[in-house]
């Protein structure tokens, strides 16, 4: 038995040990356990075939909060992200492509519509003033809602009204609808041409199991495009090492401010007494016990798995039970002997739209196809027949990550059921290949320039990472499980269920992504109770 921490957190991935660090900022004494052999949780970089290296799960950079990046010295512990050329290149059907971002945006878009290219700045200006309101709001705990009267909570509540009058009533009524309204209806409105619509609306799909006409999509939208790299707003990059160059560099933080990172240490159980979380209870059979523990896991695993249901009342288990998680997200790293050869974009030379993210999906309604067919799991046993891939090729951009004059990509794709027929390990290779097979449509040198592949089914992802049904946001991004109700109203303002019990992971406000953003939270609320400091600002 073990007695000396102040503090334990479950879970070494970003959120955990940015919320270390900070605690150990103000003295106390800070333990992280991670069940894997590496800290990082979805944000590392493993080998995946001799030779090739890359970004396992989380795979690209915007959302990582600058001031994380400031308060943690992250750059000065070698942490360099490098910008993609542009946004993203749609190789489409009919042999032409189409790209967004970068200088020439406008001029792009007026070859498909001169209405499009002309409100595409008002878009862009809409979504900037709400962003500009709301990237102050997630830097924030949320107003909590409970039974009794707190002061704290209600000067919460009347300060995130206060950051809302920033908007006037249009601002307001965008809001309203970025958050109720689908992604499709939301495009629809403002644009005509599919391949900017496509374009625009796959971050409205990107890590959610619906359509992108399903009401509140456009919140999922919203959320990506939070981000900034290199002070550059709404960019994406790549982190030079791949994500986990990011974790190991908050790791080099923790461990300059003593925290204790303990891998291979996984924890079976929190230990309950007196009504507080009192410790834990390892793998190893082990007891640890601290003042505070701090849970990083997905709500649902951590009241389902490591807590005794008898030590919860009968609605947070329940609502734990109800937790909504699942993202339809099948992802792979694939080893390329050469670059793929487009025919809406010939040659095997490197260009920039290699540099970009390219999207296989010509329209929001091939969008909701792939959704409607992996959810109904009519023709298949839950997958879509033509499903949508994000291709990034980081080694175009990191020279690191694969031998000279190969390379390595990331696949994203979408739509998968995190339940299929006959289980995942039976059919994993199968979605692989049609993976692959839908890239090679496209570019058809793909298939045969591929040298080896990891593939990461549903079942893949949490097994390996604790994305619980592989929702890589700890928790979909709907309206009934954002702020105040991230989880779950009561649960808002990151303390757990149990007293000394708190919660730092994406399950938290502001949500999913390598954003740092609720280990920040947190810890500022951790730090208010225990009457310590510093706090982060």
């Amino acid at each position: 038995m073990n007695d000396t921490n102040d503090v334990l957190i479950i879970g070494g991935g970003h959120n955990g040990l940015v919320c270390a660090a900070y605690l150990a900022a103000a003295g106390l004494k800070v333990k992280v356990l991670e069940r894997r052999n590496i800290v990082g949780g979805a944000a590392v970089t493993e080998e995946f075939h001799p030779g090739f290296r890359n970004s396992t799960a989380s795979y690209t950079v915007s959302l990582l909060n600058p001031k994380v990046i400031h308060d943690l010295r992250l750059a000065e512990h070698g942490l360099r992200v490098v910008e993609r050329p542009y946004a993203n290149f749609l190789p489409l059907p009919d042999g032409r492509a189409f790209r967004l971002g970068g200088e020439h945006t406008q001029a792009e878009v007026a070859k498909w519509s001169a209405r499009d290219a002309q409100r595409l700045p008002d878009y862009y200006a809409m979504l900037d003033r709400v962003v500009a309101v709301l990237r102050e709001l997630m830097q924030r705990a949320p107003p909590n809602v409970s039974d009794r009267f707190v002061l704290a909570d209600w000067l919460a509540s009347l300060s995130a009204a206060k950051q809302l009058k920033h908007l006037d009533m249009r601002g307001r009524r965008d809001l309203l609808d970025l958050f109720t309204k689908s992604a499709g209806e939301l495009l629809d409105r403002w644009f005509e041409s599919e391949p900017l619509k496509a374009t625009l609306g796959w971050d409205s799909v990107v890590g959610n199991f619906a359509s992108p006409y399903t009401p509140g999509s456009a919140y999922v939208l919203l959320h990506h495009v939070f981000g900034e790299v290199n002070g550059k707003s709404g960019v994406w990059g790549h982190a030079i090492g791949g994500m986990g160059a990011i974790t190991q560099a908050i790791a080099k933080e923790c461990a300059a401010r003593g925290v204790e990172v303990e891998i291979g240490s996984g924890v079976e159980r929190v230990i309950v007494e007196g009504g507080r979380a009192a410790g834990v209870v390892l793998a190893d059979g082990r007891e640890l016990r601290a003042k505070t523990v701090v849970s990083n896991l997905n709500p649902k695993l951590l009241y389902q798995k490591l807590i005794p249901r008898e030590q919860l009342d009968a609605n947070t288990a329940e609502r734990a039970d109800r937790y909504r998680c699942g993202s339809g997200t099948f992802r792979m790293n694939v080893a390329l002997s050469e670059l793929p050869d487009f025919a809406a974009a010939p040659g095997t030379q490197l260009q920039p739209h290699h540099q970009s993210g390219i999207l296989i999906g010509p329209s929001l309604r091939y969008f909701e196809q792939a959704y409607f067919d992996a959810k109904s799991k009519e023709h298949n046993a839950g997958w879509s027949r033509a499903p949508i891939v994000e291709v990034v090729i980081s080694s175009t951009l990191d020279d690191t990550l694969a031998p000279p004059g190969q390379h390595v990509a990331s696949l994203f794709c979408q739509h998968v059921h995190p339940d299929v027929d006959g289980g995942w390990d039976a059919h994993r290779d199968t979605v692989a290949n049609l993976m692959i097979d839908t890239v090679d449509a496209y570019a058809p040198n793909f298939r045969r320039s591929v040298l080896g592949y990891r593939a990461l089914s549903p079942l893949d992802l949490e097994r390996e990472f604790g994305l619980v049904g592989g929702d890589i946001f700890h928790g979909s991004l709907g309206l009934d499980q954002v702020f105040s109700a991230r989880p779950w109203l009561g649960q808002g303002n990151y303390r757990g269920a149990l007293r000394d019990l708190y919660l730092c992971g994406s399950g938290t406000h502001p949500g999913g992504g390598v954003t740092g953003l609720p280990g920040r939270n947190a810890a500022r609320e951790i730090l208010r109770d225990l009457k310590r400091g510093p706090r982060p600002d």
